[in-house]
């Protein structure tokens, strides 16, 4: 039976949390991304989960850690400020190799910046703003019903790959109500994380297995271990021994690396015949589209890759489609965040320009039409 509502993309995620099976929520208020928590204060414990409103972010994502650790399916969301207090911890869950979802609602910066407008000028800082050398998964939904799925498809990444995974979205998405087909019987796929099969006393929490995942023993279940942020071999005591450091974080990077076909998603609208390619994602993604049917319309043939997966960037995908189009426009609320792994991606054999909006306002349709059309003058 399918079930039709009015949705915003913050209820969306609230409710695609709950379908992913979340169990324990942590947060702090701050515009624009309140109403999850609001909306999973009151969901949450109905769901026989734990709703906890934390004195501030960087408690709010050590809860999360912690809550994960015991096995429960875990997630925070923030915007700007909030994401930016969170890093040090994002860090230590990259390290420790603790699953979790962390949903940031983008909104114009830096600092307090524009709390009610929206940006896209986080995508660096999630793939960046924690230190070290790590990889990082990051989703970037562009409608309310991918909202919905793509907050399932979060948990899933995490539990599979133990990793915390992020979430982008930003104020348009958030706040935006759409008609959604939700179906009571859609056999939706997921995803728990491996637990152990031998005993406690034979049980090593970062053993290196041969898809780099190692089964997660939840606290509390007979197997005691060593969690930290510092390097460690595979009982998960701290090392400096560089055989056993250079393992572990050969390790980190490659289950990502190994799995960039099952984690990166990108769409392909009209593409095949395009002489001018867009680059774009999330609700920017959603002007383009309107602008390529107005130039479609005008002759101009131009084609869309959507990012959904950020990071890893789908550069194998901007490489396929570079030896057919040689001039790409990357549209983006930012100063050009994503328009630079684009020109490294096309290794020099595309030209790309970068249409930007960083004012707190929208980049609508006839701003991107204008923008290739001058391009074609020149």
């Amino acid at each position: 039976m399918n079930v039709i509502r009015v949705m915003t993309g913050n209820e969306a995620c609230a409710e695609g949390a709950l379908a992913a099976g979340l169990s324990f929520f942590a947060g702090y208020p701050i515009t624009p991304s309140s109403e999850i928590a609001e909306e999973l204060a009151e969901l949450l414990p109905c769901a026989e989960g734990v709703f906890i409103q934390m004195e501030d972010e960087l408690a709010s994502i050590g809860a999360v850690i912690g809550a994960s650790l015991t096995g429960a399916k875990a997630m925070t969301a923030t915007s700007g400020p909030g994401f930016s207090l969170m890093q040090e911890n994002i860090g230590y869950a990259i390290m420790a190799e603790v699953p979790c979802v962390i949903v940031n609602v983008m909104r114009g910066g830096p600092s307090t910046g524009l709390p009610t407008l929206p940006s896209q000028g986080d995508v660096m800082q999630a793939r960046w703003g924690t230190h070290g050398d790590h990889q990082i998964i990051a989703l970037a939904p562009y409608s309310v019903i991918e909202i919905f799925d793509l907050t399932i498809r979060a948990f899933n990444l995490a539990e599979k790959y133990r990793t915390p995974v992020i979430l982008l979205l930003d104020e348009i998405l958030a706040h935006v109500s759409e008609k959604v087909v939700l179906s009571d019987t859609a056999v939706r796929v997921i995803i728990d994380r491996i637990i152990p099969q031998e005993a406690p006393e034979a049980y090593l929490p970062y053993r290196y297995t041969q898809n780099l995942i190692p089964p997660m023993a939840p606290f509390g279940s007979g197997y005691r271990y060593h969690v930290t942020g510092l390097a460690h071999d595979e009982t998960g005591f701290p090392t400096n021994d560089p055989v056993e450091i250079e393992k572990l974080l050969f390790r980190l990077q490659d289950k990502i690396i190994r799995n960039r076909d099952d984690i990166v998603q990108v769409e392909e609208f009209l593409l095949e015949d395009a002489e001018i390619g867009i680059i774009s994602y999330g609700s920017s993604a959603r002007s383009c589209r309107h602008a390529i049917r107005q130039l479609r319309a005008q002759g101009v043939r131009v084609g869309m890759l959507r990012l959904i997966t950020i990071w890893p960037f789908a550069n194998v995908k901007v490489e396929k489609w570079t030896k057919n189009i040689g001039k790409w426009y990357v549209v983006e609320m930012n100063m050009g965040q994503i328009a630079r792994e684009v020109e490294a991606a096309a290794h020099g054999d595309a030209t790309i320009f970068g249409i930007r909006q960083i004012n707190g306002e929208p980049i609508n349709p006839e701003f991107i039409c204008q923008k290739i059309k001058d391009g074609l003058n020149v």
